[in-house]
């Protein structure tokens, strides 16, 4: 008895009274396969070259699929006459040589060209064979038909590509309904500054962040920016209603809290049954020319805190409370007033900034926080709009994939006492 158990581990073979195995009595027929047939009718194209690529020996496969007769390749052929002219040049360049550093190569796409002019697409292995002096004798090769996996391969690309052009298409929508929402031009009160910023976490959903600055009565000037929950179209959606809500309801009545009171209303009443809902800050502001700075009146529907930084360096938040707008019916808010004077500057943003998670972030949760952003203030002030914004945009570029929300940012400064003369 062998270690396996009774079964020969040497395979097919005589047993031990000596009578033969089934394979070897019922199938020697089948068994015994014709070597030189196998090789002319073999499922893919088999030739023999010399090591100069003369054409040695090739089976009928080969020669049904390119059209040639027999005695007009053997002897008298290359094998890189076969291929088309890219083919033959990389034969020379990359195939050849490294046939013959390796002794073997692998599953190469090139194309043939059949005696009719036809290019057919093929998988070419080569090894080289060596005699017993292990010096190289010839070179086998083995050629497969590519023409369904070169047709496959088109048809992934041509659907790659129009992947492509529809995520492209995309984009542009995104980016046109994404501007519709927010200001073309960023309109500024005379005698004072203003700018604004708007960067996408995502360039295939709109996002619902948006902000405005625009004139009202008696040199008033109204201003806001907001977050609506959610990304998309229905976002979007939120984000149309919500603007031009606060847009009308501030001119209607120049009054903040009021204006948060009106849009809570109108969201209460149309999206409630889908949850959607904002956090907005929203001001009046009105410039102060004898003065040389303004006073914003602002209420808060659960927006991060607006950060004031002054002319003498400080920098502070300036606080406000106020329930989200459109969760809950019947909300009231309340207005507080903020003093800029010449040099300071007014800075909205959305939490965007705050919960961006960048690699080097001290807090325990691992986002930029409100700490960071005083921090990161204190290190600009005093400055004007323009440039408060440029180094959030440049800050907000450090983050990488650590923004995970769109963000939107909206400053407003009061030039210094000296530029006003």
């Amino acid at each position: 008895m062998t270690a396996t158990g009774g079964r020969d581990p040497r395979g097919p073979g005589p047993s031990d009274d000596g009578s033969a195995r089934p394979s070897e009595a019922g199938f020697p027929a089948l068994l015994e396969d014709d070597l030189e047939d196998l090789y002319e009718n073999a499922p893919c194209g088999n030739l023999s070259t010399l090591l100069d690529g003369t054409i040695a020996k090739i089976n009928g496969t080969l020669l049904a699929w390119l059209g040639y007769s027999r005695e007009e390749l053997v002897g008298r052929r290359r094998f890189s006459d076969l291929l088309t002219g890219g083919g033959r040049i990389y034969h020379e360049t990359h195939f050849a040589p490294m046939l013959a550093m390796q002794g073997e190569i692998g599953g190469v796409a090139l194309d043939l060209r059949t005696k009719d002019g036809v290019r057919m697409p093929v998988l070419v292995t080569s090894t080289v064979k060596v005699g017993s002096d292990g010096q190289p004798q010839l070179i086998r090769t083995a050629i497969f038909d590519a023409t369904m996996r070169r047709s496959y391969e088109r048809e992934l690309l041509n659907a790659r590509r129009a992947a492509e052009r529809e995520d492209e298409r995309l984009r542009q929508l995104v980016s046109k309904l994404q501007r519709s929402l927010l200001p073309a031009v960023l309109q500024t009160p005379p005698g004072l500054e203003s700018a604004a910023y708007y960067r996408a976490a995502s360039t295939d959903e709109v996002g619902g962040d948006f902000y405005d600055l625009f004139p009202l009565e008696d040199r008033r000037w109204g201003f806001f920016l907001g977050d609506v929950s959610g990304k998309g179209v229905e976002a979007a959606a939120v984000t149309a209603l919500a603007r031009y809500t606060l847009r009308a309801a501030t001119v209607y009545n120049p009054d903040p809290a009021a204006a948060l009171a009106n849009l809570n209303t109108v969201l209460w009443q149309e999206y409630r049954q889908d949850a959607r809902y904002c956090t907005v800050v929203s001001g009046i502001l009105t410039p102060t020319p004898a003065v040389g700075g303004f006073t914003a009146v602002v209420a808060s529907g659960g927006h991060p805190e607006p950060l004031v930084l002054k002319a003498d360096g400080s920098v502070h938040y300036h606080r406000t409370k106020g329930r989200i707008v459109g969760a809950f019916p019947n909300t009231r808010y309340t207005n507080t007033t903020i003093a800029a004077n010449p040099g300071d500057t007014l800075l909205l943003y959305s939490d965007g900034l705050t919960e961006a998670r960048p690699a080097s972030s001290e807090t325990a949760d691992g986002r930029y926080g409100t700490v960071a952003l005083a921090r990161f203030a204190h290190s600009l002030a005093p400055t004007n709009a323009a440039s408060a914004v440029a180094a959030v945009t440049e800050l907000l570029g450090t983050f990488g994939a650590g923004l995970t929300d769109d963000t939107a940012v909206l400053a407003i400064s009061a030039p210094p006492a000296c530029a006003r003369f």
